[in-house]
């Protein structure tokens, strides 16, 4: 079992989605219950489901000493970084840290692969790509970490963790070590995973999207409604005084090593992650106020974590699945699920589960359908991706908040 961490501050913060721009349109739809989802018209021939896109995506423009990172995914990172002051924050850290000590881990599935997909279809006659697509690096996996240092002007460690739908839960982890071992004064973690074909075709043929909005934990639940967004965060050391909130805590990691899209039938990779992330919080189960669960409203996923979350929870914990509001956004959903988490504690709310009307009689009694308000000093966010890769994260108030 993995000792205590620790903990590190959380300075700034936003998530970018369906629902909107920024923390205030996420606490407002997250109050009211409000989906982002959509009929999908993503596409010249749209698969007949619902998705969450992000309004307005193909009109942001990138600044022009960016222009050649231009692509949907790197627009959308753009589009998220502007929010809630996060580019003001980051520049006071360069100018207290430096540029080279501060890194940079962020989480994609796809990164810029919808722009690759476009470059195959103007393949000219010799079949090579067009002049304005021939940009390599674009092309990678790496294209969004390089794209967003290079706007940001950091210059420390930079990672791109693709480990399907926990890369931008398992940035936190790979940002405390990077801390924790002196090879960075701050971090800024995140990702941004947009629509594009490779995804919609791919999951749909994996016979995993819905044809109506996701109703996670539903008795009835038919599948997952793909979204896109970005999300970012600062973190660095706590100082001496510093009563801030909110604070990363803990993280565990783990691999089911079981299949290669279906979670182990008992859980034990995701309860493995559960344990450490507690142990290196130091709490038990029933210190956790609210838990963001993965729910991505598939049944194997919520069948597995369901239980999960029955059998190690009390009664009271609120437990809820934000699938409904943004779709499930892949290498992004780990970032904006931690935002929701930040927000919890910040102000007290605790979303529902939107479009859910009749839960699964498997099930505990701490998954809520409708939103409630009260203190939530510790938050628990789960992340759970394709090849067994799980991460729980644990967030929690500043010690003498």
């Amino acid at each position: 079992m993995p000792s205590r961490i620790s903990p590190l501050h959380i300075s700034a913060y936003t998530a970018t989605s369906a629902v909107g721009v920024g923390k205030e349109a996420h606490a407002d739809a997250l109050a009211h219950s409000r989906s982002g989802l959509r009929a999908n018209d993503f596409g010249d021939a749209p698969l007949p489901t619902w998705i969450g896109r992000v309004d307005g995506l193909e009109d942001v423009r990138l600044p022009e000493s960016a222009m050649s990172w231009d692509c949907r995914n790197n627009r959308l990172a753009w589009l998220g970084l502007q929010a809630d002051g996060f580019l003001e924050a980051v520049a006071a850290a360069r100018d207290k840290y430096g540029a080279t000590r501060i890194a940079l881990v962020l989480g994609t599935s796809t990164a810029s692969i919808g722009e690759t997909e476009l470059a195959y279809t103007q393949l000219d006659a010799d079949g090579n790509f067009p002049m304005d697509q021939r940009r390599p690096a674009v092309h990678t996996p790496h294209s969004l970490a390089m794209f967003v240092q290079q706007v940001l002007g950091i210059d420390g460690p930079s990672e791109t963790i693709s480990t399907a739908c926990s890369s931008s839960a398992k940035v936190f982890a790979s940002a405390e070590r990077l801390i924790r071992l002196g090879l960075a004064d701050a971090a800024v973690v995140g990702g941004a995973d947009t629509l594009c074909g490779s995804v919609l075709f791919g999951f749909n043929a994996l016979e995993l999207v819905s044809t109506e909005p996701c109703r996670p934990f539903d008795a009835a639940r038919k599948g997952i409604s793909l979204g896109e967004a970005a999300g970012f965060a600062l973190v660095e050391r706590v100082q001496p005084g510093d009563t801030a909130t909110p604070l990363l805590l803990g993280y565990g990691e783990a691999s089911d090593a079981h299949h290669m899209s279906t979670p182990h039938p008992e859980g034990l990779g995701a309860e493995r992650a559960l344990d450490d992330a507690l142990a290196r919080a130091g709490l038990a189960p029933e210190a956790i106020d609210y838990i963001n669960m993965h729910g991505t409203a598939s049944q194997k996923n919520d069948e597995v974590e369901g239980a999960l979350v029955a059998r190690r929870f009390p009664a009271h914990t609120h437990a809820s699945s934000t699938k409904g509001f943004m779709g499930h956004t892949l290498g992004a959903a780990g970032i904006v699920e931690a935002v929701v988490c930040l927000l919890a504690i910040e102000r007290g709310l605790m979303p529902g589960t939107v479009n859910t009307r009749t839960l699964d009689e498997g099930f505990g009694p701490q998954l809520k359908l409708e939103p409630v308000t009260g203190e939530v000093r510790y938050a628990l966010s789960n992340s759970f991706g394709f090849g067994g890769n799980n991460c729980a994260l644990v967030f929690g108030k500043a010690v003498n908040a």
